[in-house]
């Protein structure tokens, strides 16, 4: 059974979750499309104010479906590489999402399912998850951007042994080395993601899509980067929320 992509919404939250329990919710062509089309719309939606992505049942995503990746390398491979590439195109689309992603994890994400939680701008994972990087399990090198994230969030050496060895990592261990925002209770990553999106959405939007915008291009020279944050800190500091917020502030510390 192929996986599909249900929404819902939670308050102001977006919840997407991949559907496909009979396959750990491997990853399909379909959801990717859908994933793409469901981010265009929540971005031009201000009672949207963050998305939580988590994936149905026991597992968050299995990775890709081997099944699928078997029946492709026998034939034409112009088809697979139009699979990646609309893959690639949901990876770019959660990055450049102004507004905040949360990855929810119960059980496994394997392959795919872990660059695709790592294209989340937060993580909150059960305490029971498990991460594998498996693609050297089956004679593959990563996608979905997997090499890329965890290079910049570990360095050389560590991202190199996670992605040659395909060790299972523990959520408490990926939360040691910074992958991971905050653990939770076997069953309860989802509620504790959307409390995590309400909390954010009392941040003014602006300023979400500025410091996210902002640590996407980090790995600019600073000269640049500091141009970058005046052209975003004059940009708020015209809002209305700025306004609002610094009288408030002024306010209060003068009572």
């Amino acid at each position: 059974m192929t996986t599909e992509l249900k929404t819902e919404r939670r308050g102001r939250t977006l919840v997407m979750t991949l559907s496909g329990p009979a396959t750990r919710n491997a990853l399909s062509p379909q959801a990717y499309a859908a994933g793409i089309e469901t981010l265009n719309m929540a971005e031009d939606n201000p009672d949207v104010c963050a998305v939580v992505l988590t994936g149905e049942g026991e597992h968050f995503c299995a990775g890709g479906d081997l099944q699928r990746l078997h029946h492709n390398r026998q034939h034409d491979p112009v088809t697979q590489n139009a699979n990646l590439d609309a893959f690639h195109q949901w990876i770019e689309a959660l990055r450049s999402f102004p507004k905040p992603v949360i990855a929810a994890v119960e059980g496994v994400a394997a392959g795919g399912g872990v660059s695709l939680a790592l294209a989340c701008d937060l993580i909150v994972a059960s305490e029971s998850a498990r991460f594998v990087m498996a693609y050297s399990k089956v004679a593959l090198s990563p996608d979905g951007g997997a090499s890329w994230h965890l290079s910049r969030a570990l360095g050389r050496s560590k991202a190199l042994a996670l992605l040659w060895l395909g060790e299972q990592q523990s959520a408490q261990q990926w939360q040691t080395l910074g992958l991971i925002h905050r653990l939770a209770p076997s069953g309860a990553t989802l509620e504790q993601a959307i409390a995590l999106a309400e909390q954010l959405g009392q941040v003014a939007p602006g300023v979400l899509a500025s410091v996210k915008e902002l640590v996407n291009d980090a790995d600019r020279p600073l000269r640049a980067q500091l141009d970058a944050e005046k052209q975003h800190f004059l940009a708020n500091l015209q809002r209305p929320e700025a306004g609002q917020a610094i009288e408030q502030f002024l306010q209060g510390k003068q009572r």
